[in-house]
Order: C-alpha cells, then sequence, then structure tokens
C-alpha cells in the first residue's frame, strides 16, 4: 500500500472495496478511510493460547485441539453431525446442524482438529456448535496465531475477514503526518490521555501478544481508556456548543406579577418544601433574562414537579407571553389540563387543551384561541407540535417526562415561539432520576434543577417480591385491604408490544378478579379506550367508587389517588426498574402506610432477581436510576434515539465515570487553548451525527 494516500480520501481507494462493498460500509457510517480507523473492535477473541480442553467451562470462549474419537449422524428434530474429541485433559462434542459431504470426510475419526467456540453445557457433556476449525495434520506443529483477533460490528455481506484486511490498509496509512493530535498538553487531565491517539489506535485494532487479555476484554486497557477520553471530551464539546449556539438567541424576559403566585401558594392545602422552592428561584432567575433558559428538572415519584411547572407558567403568563405543557400520553396531559384548571383559572387564567383525539370542529376553535392569544396556558401531547399549531406570544415551553419524546418533536415545540431571532424559554422535567455521570454528558447542553425532598406526609411504600405461584394469596390481601376501606391498582405487563394484547390481559384479569371478588367494585383502564372512557373511570376511583382499578401501565404516571394504598404489578419480571419505580409512585400518596407487591413468573432469571431486589431493598430513585444504568446501559436508560446522546464507540458511562469527573475541566482547557481544533475533534468522532444536539 503506498503510503500517500490520505485518510480523508475515499475508501473506495483502498483494495477490494467496489461500488458493492461502498454501499455495505456506508451503513456502517464509513465512507472515508479515517472512518475505519474509528470503527472499534466490538471485543476481542483470544486464539493466542490453546486450552487444555479439561479446562474448559460452560459459556467460556477458547482454542482448543483433540482428536476425533467418533464422528455421527444424530437423527431428531434436526439432524445433526457429532464429533467427540479429547485432548488427554478431557473430552468435547462438536455439534453441526448444517454440514456438507465433504466436511464428513475432514471430520472422520481420528483427524486431528483446532477449534474456536464458545463451549456450552449440552446433554451428555460440553458442546461447541457450529465452532470454527481447521484439520491439523498429525506430524506437523502449527503455531497459534501471534496476536487477539478483533471482532468489528460489522453488516450483512461483510465478514470479519475481509473487514480486518481493510483496516490493515487503513492503519498502513495512519501516523502523526495523516491523523494529527488535537489534544495539547493542558487537555490531558488523565493519565490515559498521555498515550498519542496514532498509539492508541494502532494498539487497539491490533494488540500486542504480551497485553493483559482480561483488561483488554472488559474494555479497561489504557489505550481504549485514552480513546475514551477523546470521545468524551469532543462529545462534551459538542454539547457546550449547543448550549453557546443557544445563549446567542435572544428570549422574552419572564417577570411576572409575584402577587399571582403568591394567590395560588395560598390556595394550595399544603406549603412547598424548601427543595421545591430553591428549583422556583432558579427558574425564575432563569426565565427573567434575554436569554432561553434550558433547565432540566429532576424530582423523584411524588416530590412535586407539576406545582414547581405552575410557578413558571404563572410567572410567563402575568408577563403578557402564552406557556405550553406537554406530556407524553393524553392520560398525563389530562391530569395536568385537570390540575392547571384547578389552580390557574380562579386566577383569571384561560387553559385550553390540544390532543389527537378532538373533533374538528373543536380543533378549529382551539387553533384559533391560540393563535389569537385567548388561550394563555395550552395542555396537550404531541399534538402540540403539530403543523397548524400556531402560538400568538409563546415564552414558556415545559415538557413532562421528557424522555418519551424523540428530539425533533422537542425541536418543533420550541420552534413554535421563534421569533426573528427568538425563542421562548424551556424547561423539561422528569421523574426517572438520571444518575449524576449520566446527566454531565447527556445533559451538557441543560442547566440540571433536582428537588430532592418528598413533601411532608408522604409514606415510604414497602415493597414485597412473591411468586405468581401465591397469586390466592395476594387475591386474599387485596380483598383484605379494600375491606378496611383502601384502594387497590391490579397492573397487568405484557412482554409483547401489541397494546392490543396487553388489553387483552387486562380485560381477562379484570373478568377474573371480579369472579373471585364478587363483593367489591372492579374496574378496567387501558390504553385503547376513549379519553372520555378513560378520564371517567379514573375520576370514579379517584371519588372512592372503585375498589379495585385493573389497568395496564398507562397509570404509570400522573394519577393521584390518596386513598390507595396497595398496588399488585403481575409479570413484574418483565419491566424496567424505572418503570416499576414509576409505577410504584401512583400509591404511598396519603398518610396510610402503603404496599407494592411485585408478583414474577418463575424461573426468574439472575437479572430479573437483581432488578426486582433493588426495588425491594430501596424507594431512592436517584439508587434505582444508578442500578438501572449497571443493569441495561445508558443507551436504553435515556433511549438513545430519542435523546440525540450519541452511541459512543469506545466510552462506556458507567466504567469511565473517572474520565467524566474531568471532562468539565478538559472542556475548559480545551476552549480556551485551542478553540480552532473543536469543529475537527467533533467531527472525528462523531461526524454529522449530532446534528441532533441542538434540542
Amino acid at each position: 500500500m503506498v503510503k500517500t494516500v490520505a485518510l480523508s480520501q475515499s475508501v473506495t481507494q483502498l483494495k477490494g472495496v467496489g461500488a458493492k462493498v461502498a454501499e455495505r460500509l456506508e451503513k456502517l457510517g464509513i465512507t472515508q478511510i479515517q472512518d475505519l480507523l474509528f470503527h472499534l473492535p466490538l471485543r476481542y477473541q483470544d486464539r493466542t493460547r490453546l486450552l487444555p480442553i479439561g479446562s474448559l467451562r460452560a459459556q467460556q470462549e477458547g482454542l482448543v485441539e483433540g482428536t476425533i474419537r467418533l464422528s455421527q449422524i444424530k437423527m431428531g428434530r434436526r439432524r445433526s453431525l457429532l464429533c467427540h474429541i479429547d485432548d488427554g485433559t478431557g473430552s468435547l462434542i462438536l455439534r453441526f446442524f448444517h454440514f456438507s459431504n465433504s466436511q464428513l470426510t475432514q471430520l472422520a475419526e481420528g483427524a486431528r482438529v483446532r477449534c474456536f467456540g464458545e463451549a456450552r453445557s449440552g446433554p451428555s457433556s460440553l458442546e461447541m456448535v457450529h465452532p470454527e476449525y481447521q484439520i491439523i495434520p498429525v506430524d506437523k506443529i502449527v503455531s497459534v496465531e501471534a496476536e487477539l483477533t478483533p471482532i468489528y460490528p460489522t453488516t450483512d455481506g461483510l465478514h470479519q475477514l475481509s473487514f480486518r484486511k481493510l483496516i490493515d490498509q487503513a492503519l498502513a496509512c495512519l501516523d502523526n503526518d495523516s491523523l494529527p493530535e488535537l489534544l495539547s498538553d493542558s487537555v490531558r487531565l488523565h493519565p490515559v490521555a498521555h498515550y498519542s491517539l496514532v498509539e492508541a489506535l494502532q494498539f487497539v485494532h491490533r494488540p500486542s501478544p504480551d497485553v493483559n487479555v482480561q483488561q483488554l476484554l472488559e474494555r479497561q486497557h489504557p489505550t481504549q481508556r485514552r480513546l475514551a477520553y477523546e470521545e468524551l471530551l469532543a462529545q462534551q464539546i459538542s454539547m457546550r456548543q449547543v448550549r453557546a449556539t443557544m445563549q446567542h438567541h435572544a428570549a422574552p424576559e419572564l417577570k411576572g406579577d409575584s402577587k399571582q403566585r403568591q394567590a395560588l401558594l395560598k390556595a394550595l392545602p399544603f406549603p412547598l418544601t424548601n427543595a421545591q422552592q430553591r428549583v422556583v428561584n432558579e427558574i425564575l432567575a432563569d426565565i427573567s433574562q434575554q436569554v432561553p433558559m434550558q433547565r432540566l428538572v429532576q424530582g423523584d415519584v411524588g416530590s412535586g414537579k407539576t406545582v414547581v411547572a405552575a410557578m413558571a407558567v404563572i410567572e410567563a403568563v402575568s408577563a403578557g407571553y402564552q406557556a405550553v405543557m406537554m406530556a407524553p400520553t393524553e392520560l398525563l396531559a389530562e391530569q395536568h389540563l385537570q390540575t392547571f384548571k384547578l389552580w390557574l383559572e380562579p386566577l383569571g387564567m384561560t387553559v385550553g387543551w390540544c390532543a389527537g383525539k378532538q373533533t374538528a370542529a373543536q380543533r378549529r376553535e382551539v387553533l384559533a384561541a391560540l393563535s389569537t392569544g385567548d388561550i394563555r396556558v395550552a395542555v396537550g401531547t404531541h399534538a402540540l407540535f403539530q403543523d397548524e399549531v400556531v402560538f400568538n406570544n409563546l415564552g414558556l415551553v415545559v415538557i413532562d417526562e421528557q424522555h418519551r419524546f424523540g428530539v425533533h418533536q422537542r425541536l418543533a415545540l420550541r420552534d413554535k415561539g421563534r421569533g426573528s431571532n427568538s425563542y421562548p424559554h424551556q424547561l423539561v422535567m422528569t421523574a426517572t432520576p438520571i444518575p449524576r455521570t449520566l446527566a454531565m454528558t447527556a445533559y451538557a447542553d441543560l442547566n440540571v434543577s433536582v428537588i430532592d425532598e418528598l413533601p411532608p406526609g408522604r409514606t415510604p411504600v414497602t415493597t414485597v417480591v412473591l411468586p405468581d405461584a401465591r397469586r390466592g394469596d395476594i387475591v386474599e390481601r387485596v380483598h383484605l385491604a379494600c375491606q378496611e376501606k383502601r384502594q387497590v391498582y391490579w397492573v397487568c405487563t405484557l412482554i409483547e408490544e401489541s397494546e392490543h394484547l396487553q388489553c387483552q390481559a387486562a380485560e381477562d384479569a379484570a373478568t377474573e378478579l371480579q369472579e373471585a371478588l364478587p363483593d367489591l367494585k372492579v374496574a378496567l383502564v387501558h390504553g385503547r379506550m376513549k379519553s372520555a372512557e378513560k378520564e371517567l373511570v379514573m375520576q370514579t376511583f379517584k371519588a372512592g367508587d372503585i375498589d379495585l382499578l385493573v389497568a395496564t401501565t398507562v397509570i404509570e404516571v400522573g394519577v393521584d389517588v390518596p386513598n390507595a394504598s396497595l398496588m399488585i404489578i403481575e409479570n413484574a419480571e418483565r419491566l424496567g426498574l424505572a418503570q416499576l419505580h414509576q409505577l410504584r409512585g401512583r400509591v404511598g400518596r396519603g398518610k396510610v402506610q402503603s404496599h407494592c407487591v411485585l408478583m414474577y413468573h418463575s424461573p426468574l432469571s439472575k437479572n430479573g432477581q437483581a432488578r426486582l431486589r433493588c426495588l425491594r431493598d430501596t424507594n431512592d430513585g436517584f439508587v434505582i436510576a444508578q442500578r438501572d444504568l449497571e443493569l441495561r446501559g445508558p443507551g436504553e436508560l435515556l433511549g438513545t434515539r430519542q435523546t440525540g446522546l450519541p452511541q459512543f464507540r469506545v466510552a462506556n458511562l458507567e466504567t469511565d465515570q473517572d474520565l467524566l469527573e474531568v471532562m468539565s475541566e478538559a472542556a475548559d482547557q480545551f476552549l480556551h487553548t485551542t478553540p480552532d481544533n473543536a469543529a475537527a475533534l467533533i467531527h472525528r468522532w462523531f461526524g454529522q451525527k449530532l446534528e441532533l444536539g441542538q434540542v
């Protein structure tokens, strides 16, 4: 390969890359030769040493060599070829479901075979299913691989072997001239940052034979962490740029009538907690500025975020502007509508409703009132950011359960209030606490406020975990609670995505429970019911005229019934920790001791056991969020595709927390000393993928 090929050139300059291969590479985001260098191994296979078969354990991947003692075709549900091999330390079966006549000849009794694969527990002994193998001449010594074998994320039609050949060609073009270092010494605030980028990339693609294999497999090798350091820095700087861009925009100065806020506080049956008051003050300080507020309010289930949002809304409206509150589900949006009408209409503020299920006539009326400014506060679902919705003078956007919305949806709503160079203030709220390190990364463009105390009078919920074999006892417990004039939720979950099946399961459960408890009033609420029907059931439940409410997870957020003191969650192992914690937050809203029963179906996986144990042991949303991060990873926790948080190639938000700790300072240094390198750094790591970062 001639060294003069520039890394910025198209991959078609490489040997073996025609139009077809280029198309496949493009699916992986690889168009330039440099992109190959940053397409890093997912993991490594260790083919550098032969393992004694006797030392192999189930789920262990390894390279073994042995003599075939028996080769047989086994008939059954699926015909398979079984080769029994041993090496004097132990034996192993190689199982092939797809095999040819030539393989029958190759893999005959007496042949010496070397194979690589994952050992699994078979019916009679350890097995490798479809291992990679080669026949070794009996009289020859064949050397093993000199280095670990990298395994790359790939796509249909691109095999690992051809991928490794392409990487070899890209590595041949790599040196300090072709890929200049962008980090100055002042930015290297962690020991791993002192490796050069070229050194780190060469090592990660082609690790030397004497490497600490375990460290590399756990992605903890210093060269991998050097790359993670630069990737996290690129992400941090991109988020800073988003924030800086927003700071260049103007926003309306919202300084309203404090008497209106005081009037609401007087009317409330409870005083604000210190935490609520602190967050309200932070928001009021933000919206009195002429740059757009970008604030995330985190508060655990039941910490009183809605009243904090209401204070901001009152400030905006009394300053002469419109405010909008958007929620992800109609049920939650309706709950906010009722609350806002109760709190704001006595202050003379008109509250309007905008949702997908309105009639054409209702919708026309609402749209007209929004555009003239007759509706001062709009509450609704994603229907709010459709094209025909036009505001008169939108000053504040409040988004509840923000992680449930896509990035473009949030941008579209913010743009509704856009003037010539002006944007509305934006307040996003979540009851899914986000671990601090994740907030530092995913929301580096937002200021974060935390409501970290519960209102007085809220009792912690006790949680028990029981198998569904004890369903009879649980039904009896429901009966007892209702006889004591308490109300109960029974939540049905289904692993299928189908809403239809979920509703069917809830209907069946409601029928069964009504038959088992004929003296109780049992009702049902699920996602396929009309809004008015759902609303009627919820209001009846709230009024105390229903004993037992059977529901799908639609009641996850926004329903407040202080007399409900028991919740049963069926098949709890099927839900994530955050969702279980949200559901549990529907009880414990009154002064009476409340309970939550997590009913599971045996057998439980290790992960399922860990999740349910965590929920049983703590009510602290931040502890639960941290555990959720460890069990599920950041992408799933935040809904990566929705947040605009890029998929990291090397960085891991759980294991690289020590790198995250220095990121803020490193970004300050970088922007102070080498601001001109920012665009190159971001492009190097994320290419075009960060256009979503404008939220």
